[in-house]
């Protein structure tokens, strides 16, 4: 038998970290991988570092037949990790070297296999139709089969905790099953999801004692615990754990990979990445995220945009003295990086230290750092709200300096307004267009210009544009990227007032402004004002 075991991992084959994210991950509603896409989650997957990656059932599925087709042509190379075909064992009554599905499993090329079976006797007899002395032998003769052709074999005893916990002795003679026919390890499947941490430790480390069986665990998340359980199975004595990326799966998902890495590496250190992959850890999980077309999830554990973001002033005052005051670890660990946000709860310490990210010390200051929390303090009353617009923050933080200073402000759009008219024709046709007129002073020189657009806001930005641009051609290479439009409650109807965040680009970075009033067009005003305000900012602070 060839052994193929994890490359470049400092524990080796001692400890496996076991990818199901494009065969178990992919069950989860609105996830479709096409081949490519699978193709590209694998690649991503082991340039973290991985071991074993699990890409489909060849033979059940057609998409992941094609896609161990098209590795096996050398389209997916890989560095670290193991390539793994799942799929069933033999069918009741056949032979396994006869049984298409299985033959399958050998056609894929895959240096692995992990085969799926029932461990729990009420599936045997009921699911399976049939008893436990044959669903036994059809393990042994679909696990020795394969081993005999080159294959490493791992089982997924499929709900052995609910299994165990009604008829033990069936359980432990299906891995004995596996196991004895040659099968590496015997994965603990919590099918359900139900188990919690502590039970499920208890439950793994007999199951060890017993048997002395190497174990692995795969663990669903219906309760929540699946990371928790991972890694309490772990500590028992479990050298093999199952995960996705993201905790996708189906039903309430799976183990996040992320998040049970994090926890092995970071807190029980053990090195299951090759060295210098953990600060890999959030830019894989975005990655396959926006593969998979999901938006990641900001409050993900380690690897959440939001993750290691701080709100309340208490916190920014702790952080500013020793960030490790108020995070678990260096975010860095994990290429994470620590924010604090300004909302009305913040105090001097939050905006000293978002100063400091913008490269303003306002320590020195301290007139400037009153005059910002009283007008972040006002203006968040009135509906405004920095959380997401940095840019607007950053703007505010300039401009109270150089209050505090004496200084003219020079952080305003490099333009003055004189005035804007929107216009809405609802032609005979049905067809609605929009057209603005802007009339703005741009140095010594005053622009009026017109254009129409798919919406006012549009409107107005393409007028805006139109006459800056000659004047301001630097201002060319700006667009806007998304428009978000809140309207807020405090005031009934038509009378509330709106919120609109603007997120703009111009090819080398991105930034967002905030605007609120409450005419939305007169908000979105604000935004696009600030906008232009801040790309007025960069283009003076890089030009000669």
């Amino acid at each position: 038998m060839t052994r193929t075991s994890p490359a470049g991992t400092p524990l080796g084959d001692e400890f496996h970290v076991y990818d199901t994210t494009l065969r178990d991950g992919a069950q989860r509603e609105g996830i479709s991988y096409s081949v490519t896409d699978k193709i590209a989650v694998a690649r991503s997957l082991d340039s973290l570092g991985v071991g074993f990656i699990e890409g489909g059932w060849p033979g059940a599925l057609p998409k992941d037949t094609e896609f161990f087709h098209r590795a096996a042509a050398g389209e997916l190379q890989l560095r670290h990790a193991a390539l793994v075909a799942f799929g069933a064992t033999r069918r009741a009554g056949a032979r396994a070297h006869e049984d298409q599905q299985v033959r399958a499993l050998l056609d894929s090329q895959a240096p692995v296999v992990t085969l799926v079976a029932k461990s729990d006797r009420r599936h045997i007899e009921r699911a399976l139709r049939t008893d436990v002395d044959e669903n036994c032998a059809m393990v042994a003769d679909t696990v020795r089969f394969l081993v005999g052709e080159g294959r490493r074999v791992f089982l997924d005893a499929e709900h052995f905790f609910d299994g165990y916990a009604f008829d033990p002795d069936t359980s432990l003679r299906v891995l004995e099953a596996a196991v004895g026919a040659g099968a590496d390890v015997a994965v603990l499947c919590d099918t359900n999801g139900g188990q919690l941490p502590t039970q499920l430790a208890e439950t793994v480390t007999e199951v060890i004692a017993r048997t002395g069986f190497r174990v692995g665990i795969h663990c669903q998340d219906d309760t929540g615990c699946a990371v928790a359980n991972t890694v309490a199975a772990a500590q028992a004595g479990a050298t093999h754990v199952q995960c996705t990326a993201n905790g996708y799966g189906e039903r309430a998902g799976n183990a996040d990979l992320f998040a049970v890495i994090g926890n092995l590496a970071t807190k029980l250190d053990m090195p299951v990445l090759p060295e210098g992959r953990l600060s890999d850890l959030t830019r894989v999980s975005h990655a396959i995220a926006e593969i998979a077309n999901l938006a990641p999830d900001t409050h993900q554990a380690y690897v959440g945009t939001s993750t290691f973001a701080h709100k309340a002033g208490l916190h920014a005052s702790a952080i500013k003295v020793d960030p490790e005051l108020y995070n678990h670890i260096d975010p860095a660990l994990v290429g994470n990086g620590m924010r604090v946000l300004v909302t009305e709860m913040a105090g001097r310490a939050s905006l000293e230290l978002k100063g400091a990210e913008f490269g303003l010390d306002l320590s020195e200051s301290p007139a400037a750092v009153t005059g910002a929390v009283r007008r972040v303090k006002e203006l968040e009353a009135r509906g405004w709200s920095f959380e997401a617009a940095d840019a607007s923050l950053e703007l505010l933080l300039r401009r109270e300096v150089e209050a505090a200073d004496g200084r003219e402000r020079g952080h305003d759009a490099p333009f003055e307004l004189e005035s804007y008219r929107v216009l809405l024709d609802h032609g005979q046709d049905g067809a609605v267009v929009s057209e603005a007129t802007v009339k703005v002073h741009v140095g010594d020189e005053r622009v009026i210009a017109t254009a129409e657009g798919n919406g006012p806001v549009n409107a107005l930005d393409a007028a805006l544009r139109k006459a800056l641009v000659p004047q301001l051609p630097w201002l060319e290479t700006v667009e806007l990227a998304d428009y978000k439009v809140r309207i807020l409650v405090d005031a009934p109807g038509t009378d509330a007032v709106t919120r609109v965040l603007i997120e703009s680009r111009d090819g080398e970075e991105e930034w967002t402004t905030v605007g609120v009033h409450g005419n939305i067009v007169e908000a979105s005003w604000l935004a696009m004002c600030d906008a232009l305000a801040f790309k007025a900012m960069r283009h003076t602070a890089t030009t000669p």
